[in-house]
């Protein structure tokens, strides 16, 4: 259905993808994966043919198929139309899909007064569930699906994965979340930056995610213990060799000039250990493996909040979003160092009420408040740069301090020197979790912490979470982050706040 030949992609001054082929059949599910940056909705758009930076060689052949593409954000343009102007182009159009509309909007779990309200006034999970519409009512044979778990509520997510697992359309997608790819995937295409992002790598293989991931484990820690053990090796060598240098250098010195032939001995043999230590210094050794989702940061052991400090205390008899009703008679306490999450169907205002408790509780002296929302612009568009973002008046060891704290979360000299509006989502989330570390936060709202970041660096991300000893208020439909990170789970409905457990 799809076959693509030594499909090659360039953009500012490197490869995001070199010589890359693959036949895709019916059934098949491509699971796209890889650092923030790396370019897979790059790829994804070459193959919709809609990229309009870089430039893209090879060849990309549908065989006359029909292709769908879900976006990973919508653009200005369509976020002002109509959910109903964005789905049909025409009246007739609307006709001939009336029934596929009704029975598609109760299967996402979407209203049917949804229809007539612009895209915009959407929360953002219900925005992906009106793109994922819009690909059901165009019956596309292939599906390129950039991020389709963004924010979608845990029924939904449940849905997707039984649509993609069940249909016999080839599916492409890209996706964060660890479940949606051990559950669907049956092809990975793994996309990599490497040598600060100067050398692309990609690596195809027709095995399932997880099957991917502990192989890929597997090799890392195989050529690791290689790579030590050849360094001993070379060490022993070069700590003889060395010995026996000074030994016969300490010879050279202390011969008795009536001994030429001694002497001319002695600079044969140190001229034979020169050449010997020349091809030592030649030799190749296995390196380090070079990886990009080794990201390393963690909150000092003193930040905390201790059992009974009381966080926040909340009454609120309606939850509105202009003269929308979310939902009434919301109650909540927190008290204490829990990790809290919050969960319920898109709309219904969770990251509404995560952005009044971050507005009730930013400017208690008593606690440090670290504020990551749904949309990060709404924080970083009052910053022009990463340094600005971090720190405002660093003196020069505060900088150093803070490039090493950048390197160890895997950003290059041109992520920390540029414009953050260039920065892609994944990296822009890292920033975030580098700003709660470096300002001591006890008391983190964040809403999606880790939807926008590789799979393979989140488990990583996970683990500090987890060992965090502060408090954590989380808006997150991300299951492997509930299940490792929350100890504290509430439903939002429209009839109040409820804790499940």
């Amino acid at each position: 259905m799809l076959e693509i030949r030594n499909l090659s992609i360039f953009y500012n001054d490197r490869y995001l993808i070199k010589d890359l082929s693959f036949n895709l059949n019916s059934g098949d599910k491509l699971a796209i994966i890889g650092e923030e940056g790396n370019g897979k909705s790059t790829l994804l758009k070459a193959i919709f043919g809609n990229l309009s930076y870089g430039s893209v060689t090879g060849s990309i052949n549908l065989k006359g198929h029909r292709i769908g593409y879900l976006e990973q954000s919508m653009n200005y343009e369509n976020l002002r139309k109509t959910v109903y102007d964005f789905l049909f182009i025409d009246d007739c159009d609307y006709y001939s899909k009336v029934n596929d509309l009704y029975k598609y909007l109760a299967l996402i779990n979407l209203s049917d007064d949804v229809i007539e309200r612009e895209i915009i006034t959407l929360s953002g999970g219900e925005k992906v569930k009106v793109g994922i519409l819009k690909l059901l009512l165009d019956d596309a044979d292939i599906l390129l699906l950039d991020e389709p778990t963004n924010d979608l509520d845990i029924s939904t997510l449940e849905w997707l994965e039984d649509f993609i697992n069940n249909t016999s359309k080839v599916v492409i997608y890209v996706s964060h979340d660890e479940v949606l790819l051990a559950n669907t995937a049956n092809m990975i295409l793994h996309i990599e930056q490497l040598k600060n992002k100067t050398v692309c790598r990609h690596t195809l293989l027709a095995i399932d995610y997880e099957t991917y991931v502990s192989m890929r484990l597997r090799a890392i820690d195989k050529q690791i213990q290689v790579s030590q053990a050849e360094k001993r090796q070379f060490k022993k060598k070069q700590d003889k060799l060395k010995q026996i240098m000074q030994k016969v250098e300490y010879q050279q010195n202390t011969i008795s000039r009536s001994d030429p032939h001694g002497a001319k001995l002695l600079k044969k043999k140190m001229h034979a250990l020169k050449s010997q230590e020349k091809r030592l210094d030649d030799t190749c050794l296995t390196e380090v493996p070079d990886v990009e989702e080794n990201i390393n940061f963690s909150f000092e052991s003193n930040v905390m909040v201790t059992k009974m400090k009381k966080i926040v205390t909340m009454d609120i008899p309606e939850l509105l979003v202009g003269d929308k009703l979310l939902a009434r008679n919301i109650k909540l306490e927190i008290i204490g160092n829990v990790h809290m999450c919050i969960i319920g169907n898109n709309g219904v205002g969770k990251s509404t009420l995560l952005k009044m408790i971050n507005e009730k509780i930013r400017n208690r002296d008593d606690i440090k408040i670290g504020y990551m929302p749904q949309n990060y612009d709404d924080v970083l568009n009052a910053y022009d740069d990463v340094f600005s973002f971090l720190c405002s008046n660093g003196d020069k060891d505060t900088i150093t301090n803070i490039r090493k704290y950048l390197g160890n979360m895997k950003f290059t000299k041109e992520e920390m020197t540029g414009k953050i509006s260039s920065l892609s989502n994944g990296t822009k989330a890292k920033l975030f979790l580098l700003k709660f570390v470096l300002d001591g936060c006890n008391v983190l709202l964040l809403d999606e912490p880790t939807r926008n970041v590789s799979p393979l660096s989140n488990p990583v991300i996970r683990k500090v979470l987890k060992e965090y000893k502060g408090t954590i208020i989380s808006v997150s439909h991300d299951r492997k982050y509930i299940e490792q990170v929350v100890d504290s789970l509430y439903v939002l409905n429209f009839d109040g706040l409820k804790q499940i457990c």
